[in-house]
């Protein structure tokens, strides 16, 4: 339930009246920046540009914090791993029985420094922006594709409703969780059986309800006439205007000089 990812909170915000379509490409030039190495100075300056696109957007700092919250584990899991399998650099710490090396240490923090980078720059633009503004947005990127038949419009509506389902099911699951509760499964104490078993408890009914979901889903959009081939007209058009164009000139100039220093490097 800390998974903020797929939820429009409507707050008036800099960012929300921003061009979808600019927004989507900011994201995206943002995160090709992010697995450019240029070490922590990188990583900073885009950690300087979200905490200006937090403060635009309205969004608070501990609904970041919050979504980091389901990644714990894997960020656990990947320090292990980095710990047992990297052996170069100067040794960090002797534990007697092994030794930590410091590359290892540095590959966990870039590995968690991106995962933080990419959940901030997909919370930002997600909260800020409408789902159906951002199927329209993804549509108008992809139709330079129709040339070779790629479906843009198909592309675009499986991903909205993908974004548009991740809060449903969030709340599906809480409330199969405390039916479950009810029930005498307990999702918190026992053993690692007594746990796997409560995960199927969960998972089972879970896509049980999302196929009828999408059964529904799929019968009310066909009830309402829709055809995905056909030509679909808009009741709104976007403009771009002068903000726009500099939020995607600064996204355009971090990953142009972030690849202008790797080459120098």
């Amino acid at each position: 339930m800390n998974i903020t990812i797929g939820k429009f909170i409507p707050l008036n915000s800099w960012m929300e009246k921003r061009d979808p379509r600019i927004k989507l490409v900011a994201m995206m030039a943002l995160i090709i920046a992010t697995f450019i190495d240029i070490g922590f100075i990188g990583y900073g300056i885009i950690g300087l540009f979200i905490i200006v696109g937090l403060i635009l957007s309205k969004v608070k700092f501990m609904m970041i914090i919050k979504s980091m919250r389901a990644m714990l584990f894997m960020m656990i899991f990947l320090f292990f791993v980095n710990i047992f399998v990297i052996k170069t650099g100067p040794v960090f710490i002797n534990l007697g029985f092994m030794n930590i090396y410091t590359d290892s240490i540095l590959q966990t923090l870039y590995i968690i420094v991106r995962l933080v980078i990419m959940i901030s720059l997909t919370t930002i633009l997600t909260v800020s922006t409408k789902p159906m503004d951002l199927t329209f947005a993804i549509e108008d990127l992809l139709t330079p594709l129709k040339v070779v038949k790629v479906p843009a419009h198909e592309i675009a509506m499986i991903i909205s409703i993908a974004l548009r389902f991740i809060p449903t099911l969030l709340d599906e699951a809480n409330r199969i969780m405390k039916a479950q509760a009810s029930r005498g499964v307990d999702f918190q104490d026992g053993t690692l059986r007594d746990k796997i078993g409560s995960i199927l408890a969960l998972i089972i009914p879970l896509f049980a309800s999302s196929f009828q979901r999408a059964e529904e889903l799929a019968d009310a959009m066909e009830a309402r006439g829709y055809s995905p081939g056909e030509v679909r007209s808009r009741y709104r058009l976007f403009k771009i205007d002068f903000a726009d164009i500099i939020l995607l000139i600064i996204s355009i100039i971090i990953v142009v000089g972030f690849i202008m220093y790797r080459i120098q490097m």
